[in-house]
């Protein structure tokens, strides 16, 4: 009998093994590799939903000849349908008005701080049909958009009045309403009346406000959705001072959030506006590269506090560079003209931090033409979930700009070309900057419309997620509560 070979036994034995575990291995990865291909997204990217696609695309009325960079995009700032995808929605919604409900405050609110009264017998709104109320110049100006807003929802009842660009229109039953408009001119009053005259304990402008407050408090809007759904207009920085910590579950429409706790004004739930330029516009703008003899513009406070401190120290590093032009200004003594004649003659214009890390400034050079440079770490810009600032701004770290000679530097490193394309850019985005009576399409005023439209699922999501539970009492009598954490 032959007898068996034991290490050959154990050799086939352990390749047969290894063969097997070779196996097994494989199809487990194969069927990991297949199960993980099932369960994710697509590997192509969908760049209709870019910042830069169709649904996002802005432009304005500059030559198609200006700029090969936009040729591509469409000629309407609204979104484009496409059949069966995201954009559909979003187009759906465009198509459709933003339907304000506004409280017929009295006018000590508003045009009473113009000094507008009503005749007698007549309505507490002026008719705007005959004689719209002028609104304060200079500086007063930069603050303004409760003028120009309320403006809008007034006119928007007028015969003929419905131009095709038209974003929001008043409705007289709070129940068709997607928002509520509070018509308080915040602002002004902090201008005009702030101070505390002698004699008087409070100020004109804080019993206004907590006259508001208890206005709001009393009514059935407020009460049913606990402000959520509340529209207040507060650009000024030290507007509502008083009422803003009573007032916090509205949207608010502001400047900047630099003087706001985050829970009392946030990205998500506020929106933010532009300043009213107080510059002329630059009209006909034929200038170029060449024509514009400064480099680098800035007049202004140059001693601020908080953020604005960089402007000291942005000064000394400036001041003896001899294309830039960079000195102390105000609105007095013609500033206002000198400004625009520097801004309009000048390549690049400094946007700097100051007491809050917005400022007028950026909008004068936008309408300037003069390609802004920032210089706020903090700053939040208006309609950036539909505008990339990086196509007509320069945007410089705070930390990098007080470096010796960086911010130079980075200036005359651009050239022609990038300039020319930048300044192409803000003569088409210019117009969604600009506040006029009556408002046209795509200007300031439709613009903060639409941010506030966009606002408007996230505000029914909350109202929803808050009404889940009852507390015994009839849906009628029911009011719905904030939480405290809801933010």
């Amino acid at each position: 009998m032959v007898e068996r070979n034991p290490h050959l036994t154990g050799s086939i034995c352990r390749n047969l093994l290894f063969s097997l575990f070779t196996l097994s291995s494989i199809l487990f990865i194969l069927s990991w590799f297949f199960v993980l291909r099932s369960t994710s997204r697509p590997l192509f990217i969908e760049h209709s939903m870019l910042p830069n696609s169709p649904l996002f695309a802005t432009t304005g009325n500059a030559d198609p000849k200006d700029s090969d960079q936009y040729a591509s995009k469409p000629s309407s700032f609204r979104s484009e349908s496409v059949p069966g995808g995201h954009e559909n929605v979003v187009a759906d919604c465009e198509k459709q008005l933003l339907k304000v409900f506004m409280y017929d405050l009295p006018p000590e609110f508003h045009f009473g701080l113009l000094d507008w009264k009503p005749e007698e017998g007549s309505s507490i709104w002026p008719s705007i049909r005959t004689r719209i109320p002028g609104y304060p110049g200079g500086l007063n100006l930069q603050h303004s958009i409760e003028y120009w807003l309320t403006l809008d929802l007034l006119a928007s009842e007028l015969s003929g009045n419905s131009h095709g660009g038209r974003k929001a229109r008043r409705v007289h039953n709070s129940s068709d309403a997607d928002v509520i408009f509070v018509p308080f001119f915040s602002s002004l009053s902090y201008n005009r009346f702030a101070k505390v005259k002698p004699q008087e304990k409070h100020s004109r402008d804080k019993l206004l406000q907590r006259k508001l407050v208890k206005f709001l408090e009393s009514q059935e809007e407020w009460k049913r959705s606990g402000g959520i759904d509340h529209v207040i207009m507060a650009h000024h920085p030290n507007s509502m001072l008083e009422a803003r910590n009573q007032l916090w579950p509205a949207m608010f429409i502001l400047s900047d959030f630099g003087r706001y706790p985050p829970p009392i004004a946030n990205v998500l739930k506020d929106v933010i506006a532009p300043y009213k330029h107080v510059i002329k516009t630059f009209v006909n703008d034929t200038s170029t590269f060449d024509t514009r003899p400064t480099l680098l513009y800035f007049q202004g406070a140059i001693y601020r506090k908080d953020g604005g401190i960089i402007r000291q120290e942005l000064f000394y590093l400036l001041k003896d560079e001899k294309d830039v032009h960079f000195a102390f200004g105000s609105v007095q003594r013609d500033g206002i003209n000198k400004a625009s004649q520097g801004m309009h003659s000048s390549k690049f214009c400094l946007n700097i931090a100051g007491d809050t890390p917005s400022s007028n400034r950026l909008f004068d050079a936008i309408a300037s033409h003069c390609v802004p440079v920032i210089i706020s770490d903090d700053i939040e810009l208006p309609f950036e979930d539909v505008l990339d600032y990086s196509e007509f701004c320069i945007f410089v770290r705070t930390s990098d700009a007080i470096k010796k000679n960086f911010l130079i530097n980075l200036i005359r490193g651009i050239g022609r070309d990038d300039w020319t394309r930048m300044w192409n850019r803000l003569k088409q985005v210019e117009k969604y900057f600009e506040f006029q009576y009556p408002s046209k399409e795509d200007d300031a005023v439709q613009m903060i419309w639409s941010a506030v439209a966009r606002k408007v699922p996230t505000i029914k999501f909350k109202l929803h997620r808050s009404g889940r539970f009852t507390d015994g009492t009839s849906w009628k009598e029911r009011s719905f509560l904030v939480p405290r954490n809801f933010w």
